[in-house]
């Protein structure tokens, strides 16, 4: 008898620790199962995540691109029209003149259309995978060491243009190059527009931890009499400028362009050079 009775106890014992070890056995698969439902939700939300970027990033690049495109169209396109309105006028009593000024205008568009073409390179790569099908042909990447062209075409255009640089000039990262050669652009293509008796003063300077750029124009002057250009939406609040403003914060700088007080127009930019 008693003997039978530590027998149905151990029954007993070893069904209840089987019973255990089954409740463990269960809870470890949901524990598995949730588990890996958790990483799949994971990964999707990972993918969710780097589509978004991607996403971004071409919004980016197409900003980027607009901005490309009005700079070269608005520069160039104001340069041919000044320049060909002027070979018009002495085309009869001067056709020297009026030879090389058409000679700026086929110049404006052959360079219009070689930054044009390395542009929508970057849209439409070619076959092999490489940016551009040929490099032959396409002008340097513009940065401040082609300022002299840039000015010597404004000067041809009539607008005379002074050029101060301050500081040791040294390289600089490629994009901050093209955004400062693009504000100088930019301002004086804006002062060629305001007309006749216009100046403008470029100033650059090479700091320890920054690079400022400034563009003053003469203008009209308000205070004696003069007629003013054409109001803006608001104070540097033109596509070209936004554009430029955007450039700059990309690189932790700031832009501000507005009216001066005695007539014509400041643009002055301060773009950090230590930034990572």
């Amino acid at each position: 008898m008693w003997g039978t009775g530590w027998d149905w106890a151990a029954v007993a014992v070893a069904g209840t620790a089987c019973a255990g070890a089954g409740r463990l056995a269960v809870a470890l698969v949901r524990a598995r199962r949730m588990y890996r439902a958790a990483i799949g939700e994971r990964g999707w939300l990972l993918e969710r995540e780097r589509e978004s970027a991607a996403g971004a990033a071409v919004d980016a690049e197409r900003a980027r691109i607009a901005a490309e495109l009005h700079d070269i169209v608005s520069h160039n396109v104001s340069l041919m029209v000044v320049q060909a309105g002027a070979a018009r006028e002495v085309l009869a009593t001067m056709p020297e003149e009026a030879a090389a000024a058409m000679g700026a205008v086929e110049a404006a568009g052959r360079d219009t259309m070689t930054e044009l073409r390395h542009l929508l390179g970057l849209l439409a790569p070619a076959a092999d995978g490489s940016e551009e099908p040929e490099q032959d042909g396409f002008a340097p990447q513009p940065s401040l060491s082609r300022l002299s062209p840039l000015i010597d075409r404004f000067a041809f255009a009539g607008l005379p243009v002074e050029v101060r640089i301050s500081g040791e000039p040294r390289p600089l990262p490629g994009g901050i190059d093209v955004t400062a050669y693009r504000i100088v652009q930019e301002a004086l293509t804006n002062a060629l527009k305001h007309g006749d008796g216009v100046t403008a003063e470029v100033t650059v300077r090479y700091a320890d931890h920054y690079l400022r750029v400034e563009v003053l124009n003469s203008g009209p002057s308000v205070l004696s009499g003069g007629s003013a250009p054409a109001p803006r939406r608001a104070d540097g609040a033109g596509r070209g400028l936004i554009g430029l403003r955007e450039r700059v914060a990309v690189y932790g700088g700031d832009l501000d362009a507005r009216r001066r007080l005695g007539g014509g127009y400041r643009v002055r930019a301060r773009i950090p050079l230590d930034r990572p």
